[in-house]
């Protein structure tokens, strides 16, 4: 039996972690604060949460504290992060050719 690579079996188990993925997708749009994530993917404060500090200990994303009055948190990605953009947009171009209609609404569903 083919044994895997331990950096691509690494890999995988950390963009198979629900919503990794569509974090990291939507900071390819730019640094956001948690508020945005929070209103714009349909996933609770508490995981965001754990998601982003897990994606900041593998250096996937930076969180930049500003001081300011109130002090303003943004995360965006690193440029370890950044070299998943053709990944993402390769994904994202699959899922437009295979993913049906039937899918995206049993997935709306679970949420």
């Amino acid at each position: 039996m083919k044994q895997l690579c331990p950096r691509f079996e690494k890999a995988m188990q950390l963009f198979s972690k629900r919503w990794v993925g569509l974090i990291l997708f939507e900071l390819l749009e730019g640094s956001k604060r948690f508020s945005q994530m929070e209103t714009e993917l349909p996933i609770s404060g508490r995981l965001l949460s754990e998601r982003l500090k897990m994606l900041e200990q593998e250096e996937i994303i930076e969180r930049k504290v500003y001081s300011e009055f109130p002090v303003r948190i943004e995360y965006g990605l690193t440029s370890k992060g950044k070299a998943l953009e053709p990944v993402i947009k390769e994904i994202q171009s699959w899922s437009e050719n295979w993913v049906t209609h039937q899918e995206v609404e049993s997935i709306q569903n679970e949420n």
